[in-house]
């Protein structure tokens, strides 16, 4: 069975072609980072107008990397949600057009669902049940992952997700956008105990997340040394910063691990590619009797070799979408 996979939710326009759930064919993605760069974040209109301009070259490279034609192809799998409006009904009015012309039945792909079982396109692939860190740009969620198909959320960020505190953090240092792997990089020469910048744990046992309060803490810091006319250490903020966040997401993890009785874990999303929070979760995973999971970075991020791999599933429990069906920007509770 081909699965050609779409995913357009945010920046990224990608395609990928999986072979029985577990053959990746192939997996193309164009990235609009630099289209982004110089306004510090994602502009919604400019990424919607950049994906109708790559959906199709996209699809089709996907296509020839595999070595198929559409006619060959068995379903598709489109990112319904959640995402950017504009950017998410480009997949999936495209998705529609090519099922309706060649006949091929499509399915929906809830994003997150796609990071949920990304570990899958990887060698070593964790067992059901597991607890799962989505942490990105837009989402810093807990779960507890069944099966392939199921799932219950744990925790969630009850304001800016990891990736956005990144990037906040990044846009107020001038270190430029995105901020993830400038933080990292700076980070790399800095100490991380040099700046006791605040830890939100919230209420006793809460997976829940907050990183408004770290990002405000970085500003005011920033600001006093200005005043006091001293110069800043970036690498320290920047290591002081990467800490207390990578600290609050290991430890809600591994709480719910401990709370759900579970020693499987797994890391996904954009933030997943940070090799701090990778190193520290792998580390106080294993002292804790835990098996942590990391994709490799090309699979943390954005990319429609995953939701080729959730739309897999999704088509042997679910029916096609009718043609009607519309796209989401927050994940349906």
């Amino acid at each position: 069975m081909l699965i050609l996979g779409i995913e357009s939710s945010c920046d990224e326009t990608a395609a990928a072609v999986l072979e029985n759930g577990d053959k990746l064919r192939s997996n193309v993605v164009n990235t609009q980072i630099n289209v982004h760069r110089k306004y510090g974040g994602v502009v919604p209109e400019l990424a919607s107008r950049k994906h109708v301009e790559n959906i199709y070259p996209v699809v089709q490279e996907a296509l020839d990397q595999a070595g198929v034609t559409l006619d060959q192809i068995d379903g598709l799998a489109v990112t319904q949600g959640p995402g950017l409006i504009g950017s998410l009904l480009v997949g999936l009015s495209f998705a529609k057009a090519v099922s309706f012309v060649k006949k091929i039945p499509y399915v929906g792909v809830d994003h997150l669902a796609g990071h949920l079982i990304s570990s899958f396109l990887s060698k070593d692939k964790p067992g059901f049940p597991y607890i799962c860190l989505v942490a990105s740009g837009g989402h810093t969620n807990i779960f507890q992952v069944s099966d392939p198909v199921t799932y219950k959320l744990l925790g969630r960020s009850r304001d800016d997700a990891a990736g956005e505190a990144f990037d906040k953090v990044a846009k107020l240092l001038e270190l430029g956008y995105p901020g993830g792997p400038v933080i990292s990089e700076r980070s790399a020469t800095g100490n991380p105990r040099a700046i006791d910048f605040p830890r939100a744990w919230l209420e006793k046992d809460s997976l829940d997340f907050s990183f408004s309060g770290i990002k405000t803490a970085v500003a005011n810091f920033v600001r006093l040394q200005k005043q006091k006319s001293e110069k800043l250490n970036i690498p320290d903020i920047c290591a002081s910063f990467q800490e207390a966040v990578v600290e609050i997401l290991t430890e809600k993890t591994l709480r719910a691990a401990r709370l759900q009785k579970t020693d499987n874990v797994v890391l996904a999303g954009g933030v997943a590619a940070n090799p701090r929070l990778r190193e520290n979760l792998v580390n106080k995973g294993t002292k804790e009797g835990c098996k942590v999971y990391v994709p490799p970075p090309d699979f943390c991020t954005d990319n429609a070799a995953m939701i080729a791999l959730a739309g897999f599933y999704r088509f042997s429990t679910e029916k096609t979408l009718s043609l009607d069906m519309d796209v989401y920007s927050r994940t349906p509770q």
